[in-house]
């Protein structure tokens, strides 16, 4: 059983941050890093639970919930006047908040972070601490970053703040050098099972193949979704490899536009998803993870090689600094696909 109730994986960090809460020893700013969806913020507020009471309410701010994600997509049609007068922020327990990235960037804000030093300030209402949680700290830009720390320097002395990163080293070295840092890492196969049976998954098995080793992927993962996501990448990459016509991908490209809501970064996971799958096949191993598109993947890895493979990469790691530039989705992976087209024309043999 975890130290934290109804957390599962990571125990090693779990138990620690119980046995700072029965010591009264609780350092002011922890800082949690770990891949997407591997229970960071869900820690917090395990947490935040056990150090605050009031469990139900802490759980209500939980970023995945509906309510929450219909305010935040919400909040994407607003002006960025709007949204800097009225930061974001999820605040359902008196003594939690939860600060997330906001706006069509997803960005933690200097707005936000004003808000954050202004509360910080406040006395708990309701006991002895009060718990700030900025989750995708990793997503703040450099006026929020500089602007925290001048809290982390010398925070008062009911305030535990906690922050998420996906990546350390995006941030700034002075947040990292005033933090207590945990590394959260994937679950094991046997952990996902007890968590995805807990939850009493649907497709189980599926959601574990796809999750990776993060529960909250699998939790959260719209399979009907996800696969639709798929079929777009999966079309181009076909494209790319020599396995379809321009005109085949024009109507995929021209319904990509057409999906106003949906942002280039939803793409990038199922992106990557592909591209690891096509490596495994080309050095003989199944496509694994995603078993009902297997054919399809291996007529790609046998197309290609393993230089356009790494173009592809390149690509869509572009793809994924643009999403932070807001640049025009469909031109952006029109012009990936047909550059790994002419890559591949212009070597004249495939693997």
């Amino acid at each position: 059983m975890s130290a934290l109730p109804d957390f599962y994986g990571n125990p090693a960090v779990a138990q620690t941050l119980r046995k700072m809460i029965d010591g009264g020893r609780i350092p002011q700013t922890i800082l949690l890093s770990g891949p997407e969806g591997v229970g960071k913020a869900t820690l917090a507020r395990r947490f935040a639970a056990a150090l605050l009471g009031g469990g139900s309410k802490i759980e209500q701010d939980d970023l995945s919930l509906p309510q929450n994600m219909d305010s935040m997509a919400e909040r994407d049609k607003w002006t960025a006047e709007k949204r800097a007068d009225d930061p974001l922020l999820f605040s359902t327990h008196p003594d939690f908040i939860t600060f997330s990235p906001d706006g069509p960037l997803r960005q933690i804000t200097i707005h936000q972070i004003r808000e954050f030093r202004e509360r910080a300030q406040f006395k708990p209402l309701e006991g002895s601490h009060r718990v700030f949680l900025i989750d995708r700290l990793d997503r703040a830009n450099e006026q929020a970053a500089n602007s925290l720390l001048k809290v982390l320097e010398e925070p008062p002395e009911h305030m535990v703040i906690f922050a998420t990163a996906e990546n350390l080293y995006d941030l700034l070295p002075t947040i990292r050098s005033r933090s207590l840092v945990l590394q959260l890492s994937r679950l094991a196969e046997n952990e996902m099972l007890e968590f995805a049976k807990a939850r009493n998954l649907t497709e189980a098995a599926t959601r574990i193949a796809l999750a990776e080793g993060c529960p909250g992927i699998a939790a959260t993962l719209d399979l009907d979704v996800f696969r639709d996501r798929r079929a777009l990448m999966l079309s181009a990459l076909e494209y790319g490899a020599g396995l379809a016509q321009f005109a085949d991908w024009v109507q995929n490209s021209e319904s990509f536009g057409n999906r106003k809501t949906e942002k280039l970064d939803f793409y990038l996971k199922p992106g990557y998803g592909l591209l690891e799958e096509i490596l495994a096949v080309m050095q003989g191993r199944d496509a694994s993870r995603q078993r009902d598109i297997q054919q399809r993947v291996t007529a790609i890895a046998q197309r290609v090689n393993f230089e356009w493979l790494e173009q592809a990469v390149k690509g869509v790691d572009e793809l994924a600094v643009m999403v932070k530039r807001n640049i025009q989705k469909v031109g952006a992976l029109d012009a990936m696909i047909i550059k790994l087209r002419n890559y591949l024309e212009a070597a004249g043999t495939y693997s």
